[in-house]
């Protein structure tokens, strides 16, 4: 139930992300049949899962490695790390005609911490309470 919520929230960040023009971030909708609203909110559905799953398993490999750089930096390499996750997810869905495109890393970087903002504050209102 957490990861659906997880992926959920994460859908939304990167949908108001491609709201932003500047930012250079695009979904292309899946080709199914269906065109319009059904078909980029499957897409980002898939896209906010694959973000999730390599947040999950690949960040979570680069955040123990870049460990002293988290020390060193006070924490600040997490937003080229981020980004970099990011991007990864657009490369992964590149090879498609359809998932996340990110036109330039710096941008990217930026919209990495527009979706963490976002996830952060959904979070706190959306997530369901840990039991004890």
């Amino acid at each position: 139930m957490r990861f659906l919520i997880r992926v959920v929230i994460n859908a939304f960040a990167i949908w108001v992300v491609t709201l932003i023009p500047v930012l250079q971030v695009s979904v292309l909708p899946i080709k199914v049949g269906w065109d319009g609203t059904l078909s980029t909110i499957i897409t980002l559905l898939i896209v906010a899962a694959i973000f999730a799953i390599v947040n999950t398993i690949i960040g979570t490999v680069i955040k123990i490695v870049a460990l002293p750089l988290y020390i060193l930096t006070l924490g600040l390499i997490s937003l080229l790390i981020n980004g970099f996750l990011l991007w990864l997810t657009a490369w992964l869905t590149h090879w498609w005609s359809w998932g996340l495109r990110v036109e330039d890393f710096w941008w990217g970087v930026v919209a990495a911490l527009i979706i963490t903002v976002i996830n952060w504050i959904l979070g706190i209102f959306l997530r369901p309470a840990r039991k004890r």
